[in-house]
């Protein structure tokens, strides 16, 4: 059986971070949507996304039958057994909302999710379930997602001994992997779990209060002060303060200053004394720019801080604004508050934006990638070829 991952209409409202993935490659909790799926259903899986990234992301047809699963939806034990049920040409649904096919179908198009299968058997799951369905929702359900991906990855397992020098409140709830590295800190695990990846390091004078997930290769900074509902990807580098908030992976975050709230994507450096606001003055619900619909829509939400898009960069002392989008690529920096929208591609400060041409922006990755040994490839400059011819409009109407 083969395990596919497919995209629905929800990757519009996941902007920026779905210009660049596909919503199964998002991160929330200690794990992606993918890498949680892949352990609840111990198959390796593929991807099924919007055509300009499906290149990407090859499919393989190596079964005579597929299991679809939707990508947004945060997987759990539960449901991994509801899924493992299905039947041939039968659908598990929790309302309107399909959340797994089994068929013998090969299907090469994720608008074909737009509607339930004609003709399969309907399955009801009638437990609650948790998907992503905005963008503040990575960081809404990230410390549900860490508790939860905790006592999955560490069941039946013995945590690596936390160094003596290490003070830890509740070290029960506290799990290092092997050849993490851990400096006189402070550890406090009450209030959630804390989960340290493997090879990771904590600096001296660190504070952590749990939920925290800090994963393989990251790293916090001398100092550092993390609050719960927390997740530091694989290869960060985080200083100052923040809370509940999303690293995807291999951003930096290297000096102090305050985030929160906020949601940063893969590739990503914000400068010395980067702060972003998460709370209005007047304490009100707060609105955010919606790039699909092109207008503000508000999230019910009292706190929601800056989203950051893949390989966007800002320079020292930049403030973002309550609930600041920024786009892919982009480069900031300047006096005073930045516009809270700021378009794919863009380069300049609060005053004046014009284009980061594409050229110079995959050149930038590349520089940035290299010290991970990692660079873009074909399919991925295409992609973002495609970001950038159809983030024009915005850039031009900014």
């Amino acid at each position: 059986m083969q395990l596919v991952l497919f995209d629905t209409a929800a990757r519009f409202q996941l902007l920026p971070f779905t210009h660049t993935r596909a919503i199964a490659d998002i991160r929330c909790g200690i794990l992606t949507q993918r890498e949680r799926w892949e352990q609840l259903l111990a198959l390796s899986s593929d991807t099924l996304t919007a055509a300009y990234l499906q290149p990407v992301y090859a499919v393989r047809r190596s079964a005579d039958t597929f299991l679809y699963v939707n990508g947004a939806v945060l997987g759990t034990t539960a449901l991994a057994e509801a899924v493992k049920a299905l039947s041939p040409n039968s659908v598990l649904l929790s309302g309107n909302m399909l959340i797994a096919f089994h068929s013998d179908r090969f299907i090469e198009d994720y608008n074909f999710f737009n509607n339930i299968p004609e003709n399969a058997q309907q399955v009801t799951f009638d437990k609650p379930v948790k998907s992503l369905q905005h963008i503040w929702d990575i960081f809404s359900c990230n410390e549900a997602a860490i508790t939860a991906d905790f006592s999955m990855i560490t069941q039946n397992r013995e945590s690596a001994p936390l160094p003596p020098h290490v003070t830890a409140i509740a070290p029960e709830r506290i799990f290092m992997e092997k050849g993490a590295q851990l400096a006189p800190c402070i550890i406090n695990a009450q209030s959630g779990p804390v989960y340290i990846g493997k090879d990771a390091e904590i600096m001296e004078g660190v504070l952590i209060r749990g939920a925290l997930a800090l994963c393989e290769h990251a790293t916090l900074k001398m100092g550092a002060k993390i609050y719960g509902g927390t997740t530091i990807g694989p290869g960060c580098k985080v200083g100052g303060e923040v809370g509940n908030s999303v690293f995807f992976g291999n951003s930096n975050k290297g000096h102090d200053g305050f985030i929160g709230n906020a949601v940063i994507g893969e590739w990503c450096n914000l400068g010395a004394d980067t702060n972003s606001s998460n709370l209005k003055n007047n304490y009100a619900e707060i609105s955010i720019w919606n790039e699909q619909e092109r207008k503000p829509v508000k999230t019910g939400l009292q706190f929601c801080g800056l989203m950051m898009g893949d390989h966007s960069k800002c320079g020292i002392n930049t403030m973002f604004n309550t609930a600041t989008v920024v786009g892919v690529s982009c480069n900031i920096y300047g006096g005073g508050f930045q516009q809270k929208f700021i378009p794919s591609f863009s380069w300049g400060d609060a005053q004046e934006l014009t284009t980061y041409q594409l050229e110079k922006a995959v050149d930038t990755a590349n520089r940035m990638m290299s010290r991970r040994g990692r660079s873009l490839s074909d399919a991925e400059i295409s992609m973002m070829q495609y970001v950038f011819d159809h983030t024009k409009s915005q850039r031009t109407s900014a």
